[in-house]
């Protein structure tokens, strides 16, 4: 068999000829012509990968979602962008004030029309901040967000059921109208399965009783998923539960099965995205053929122009290599030993973490650690322990008053609050980028940042000042198009090299459509 031309496969938009014989498949541009037996693969455009009705139904011209980076990394910048150059944008509003977030809101309608919908904000999971969920349910309900993603929960709330019962209308023919729409970010079969299945009746007796949704409302949410949309998270920053892609989606995929054979509900209807990991050409053109319905992308985005991370950061992000991440401590759920996934490379952030909890794991208090641990505490929080406690005490006041006062006869658990305001420091440092904290910086961050950094040596991408989210999603969504087209012609016989499977970033205009 002889090779393919590689126009046709850098020009995944022809149409292209298969010409048929007894010992080869060989294939030609169909504009050259062929004659004999021949067959045609019609083109691939980047906009046809995924699921169509996914790009249909959120208004974006890519199934591609620029993912939401919590404490406002995915800036409303970030979003507008993202929307503008064809993808759906999340913005990170977990961590932020209720006022913040509406500020970022607000942003984001100003630079968007009313007709480019293609965007939402984060939602998550807060029990440890009781009020916090519900108010920032009720500011996205007044703004008019359409869309969130549902992050950190392992457990469904009554805020997730009341926003998506709120936006359930019916429509002709018994069928239900969702204008709500809950992505829901998982990791796990069995948090899957909630947002796969209809609200529990307990759940929606609750909001019915409380006036919180109309009977009318519950009644409709018990017929359809609480979330249509799942995206499946693999290895990525922050979070996470380091899941191989492939048999996560799988999973999640199975999970999906099983819930719709016992609730009647149609599997078609639920959209299974996939997430972590994704950060080269070769990642989303494998998700899509393993046949998830769009990709999220987080990581590499932390590294673009319209990131909230400071310019240091981005720098660190942008010289990191595959193997330079790290499990660290979280913030927000310290005393369960909860990690998070940081950026290794450049800091010492999760090494200062995990001595910090190591010292509370084994019950101690500030004052009964040898004063050489105690000074070294101190140096880490670059302040006496009793002033950081006392301003730890004031915000805890505000947020939980009852683990406040548990902490004012609990050494251990003083010590704990105090340690989560250091961890919790490290991404604020990490945003305002003061140069003499670099060693504090906390940045969540995934192999795929590594992987991506990789890809795009020696290429204007490079460049962090080049690596806007438009150039970033078109390449890659480019790059899946080409790699698609290769595999497609492999697998009717054509022989590619191996090398047909690479793509090199292209800086594509502005304006122009990949």
């Amino acid at each position: 068999m002889m090779n393919v031309c590689s126009t046709i496969i850098e020009n995944p938009r022809l149409p292209v000829s298969l010409v048929l014989s007894e010992n080869e498949v060989k294939a030609v541009a169909s504009a050259e012509g062929a004659s004999g037996d021949t067959a045609t693969l019609p083109p691939i455009y980047p906009e046809w990968l995924g699921d169509r009705a996914f790009s249909a139904t959120h208004g974006a011209r890519f199934n591609y979602v620029v993912g939401e980076m919590a404490r406002g990394i995915a800036t409303p910048r970030m979003v507008v962008e993202a929307v503008r150059a064809g993808c759906l944008g999340f913005y990170g509003s977990a961590g932020l004030s209720l006022d913040e977030i509406e500020r970022g809101l607000r942003e984001i309608k100003a630079g968007l029309s009313d007709t480019q919908i293609s965007w939402g904000a984060n939602l998550i999971h807060t029990p440890q901040q009781p009020g916090y969920e519900a108010d920032v349910v009720d500011l996205f309900l007044r703004e008019g967000v359409r869309r969130v993603s549902a992050s950190a929960y392992m457990r469904l709330s009554p805020e997730i059921v009341r926003y998506t019962a709120l936006g359930l209308q019916p429509g002709p023919n018994g069928a239900i109208i969702r204008t709500n729409h809950v992505f829901a970010k998982v990791s796990r079969a069995e948090v899957a399965e909630q947002f796969l299945a209809p609200a529990p009746a307990a759940i929606l007796n609750a909001l019915v009783a409380s006036g919180a949704i109309s009977a009318e409302q519950a009644q409709m949410a018990a017929r359809v998923p609480v979330a249509a949309e799942i995206t499946a998270e693999a290895d990525s920053g922050g979070h996470t539960d380091r899941r191989a892609a492939a048999p996560l989606f799988t999973s999640i995929c199975a999970a999906r099965d099983r819930i719709a054979s016992k609730t009647g509900i149609d599997p078609d209807t639920i959209r299974i995205g996939l997430a972590g990991g994704i950060a080269t050409p070769h990642a989303v053109a494998a998700a899509f053929s393993m046949g998830a319905a769009y990709v999220l992308t987080g990581s590499i985005n932390q590294a673009a122009v319209e990131s909230g991370l400071s310019l240091p950061g981005r720098q660190l992000l942008a010289k990191a290599s595959p193997a330079d991440v790290v499990m660290a401590p979280a913030a927000d759920m310290f005393e369960q030993g909860v990690e998070v996934q940081v950026l290794k490379r450049g800091t010492l952030f999760a090494m200062r973490g995990k001595k910090l909890f190591q010292f509370y794991r084994s019950g101690a208090a500030f004052e009964t650690l040898d004063p050489k641990d105690q000074a070294w505490v101190e140096d880490v929080l670059g302040e006496p322990f009793e002033a950081a406690w006392e301003s730890t005490r004031d915000y805890i006041r505000t947020v939980n008053p009852k683990e406040a006062a548990r902490a004012e006869a609990d050494g251990n658990k003083r010590f704990a609050l105090v340690a989560r305001r250091y961890l919790f420091s490290g991404a604020q440092l990490a945003r305002e980028g003061d140069p003499d904290r670099l060693a504090d910086y906390q940045i969540w961050c995934g192999p795929a940042q590594g992987a991506f950094n990789e890809w795009v040596a020696g290429t204007f991408l490079e460049d962090i000042s080049n690596r806007t989210v438009r150039q970033i999603a078109w390449n890659l969504m480019e790059g899946a198009a080409r790699i698609t087209r290769a595999a497609q012609l492999r697998a009717v016989g054509a022989a590619v090299p191996p090398t047909a499977f690479n793509f090199t970033p292209q800086q594509f205009a502005e304006s122009e459509a990949a």
